[in-house]
């Protein structure tokens, strides 16, 4: 592949359009378009953020390579972001914590732990979603994907409660929201009455770290951190 196809495939499997890439990088949208059609070439500068937008290395980019793009990221792995993946992710999230499942036997002492899994035939395989945490108003965890058995993508989170307003059926219901788009947490904003949920995110499903936060009116009642990616 190119460097004007790299960009291209990279945006395009994570769901941004032109003007979003442009905005990430602090560039024109024409910059970006001819990029992609090869008319010009991104400076060094340009080349690291897009490089570490999207969780791959300069070299990856500059390179000519034989291979597809999923495996050359993934050194060669089977592992690989899909639109599948996505949405197994978000349908886990919506029937977990998010929409108030039960509660599996815990792997850990006072831990919390929510399962779900799908066969999605011979393309993929049997996928399996697990997220465990602990505490409560303060609380840390995990969650994780499983292909066939064998882990290949995790995000660990770390949040907490700041103020007794908090409301945590509005925290579930933001994260019910999920969308393919951006399936780590809640959607980008997300507002019932007079509470508003904001969630931002750097980086692509490879490698990513992002920050999501609750209002009740201007006051910041909750906050928490995370960050992921393919493990291998």
């Amino acid at each position: 592949m190119s460097l004007a196809e790299k960009i291209a495939y990279l945006r395009k499997r994570n769901s941004l359009s032109q003007e979003e890439l442009s905005e990430r990088l602090d560039v024109s949208r024409q910059a970006v378009s001819k990029w992609e059609a090869a008319e010009s070439v991104p400076d060094i500068a340009n080349l690291v953020r897009i490089s570490a937008l999207f969780g791959v290395s300069v070299d990856f980019m500059v390179k000519d390579g034989c291979g597809t793009a999923e495996t050359e990221m993934m050194g060669g792995t089977a592992f690989s972001d899909s639109a599948e993946i996505r949405e197994f992710l978000c349908r886990a999230k919506r029937v977990t914590y998010a929409g108030k499942g039960s509660e599996i036997q815990p792997c850990r002492k006072n831990s919390h732990d929510l399962f779900y899994s799908e066969d999605l035939g011979a393309d993929f395989g049997r996928l399996e979603y697990y997220d465990t945490y602990l505490g409560g108003k303060n609380f840390s965890g995990e969650e994780a994907l499983w292909k066939n058995g064998i882990p290949f993508w995790a995000m660990n989170y770390c949040g907490r409660v700041l103020d007794d307003s908090f409301s945590g059926d509005f925290l579930k219901s933001a994260l019910h929201a999920v969308e393919p788009k951006l399936p780590f947490r809640g959607p980008e904003f997300f507002r019932d009455g007079d509470r508003t949920y904001i969630c931002k995110v750097c980086g692509g499903f490879e490698w990513f770290s992002g920050s999501e936060a609750i209002f009740h009116g201007e006051n910041k009642v909750y906050e928490c951190v995370f960050h992921g990616g393919f493990v291998r």
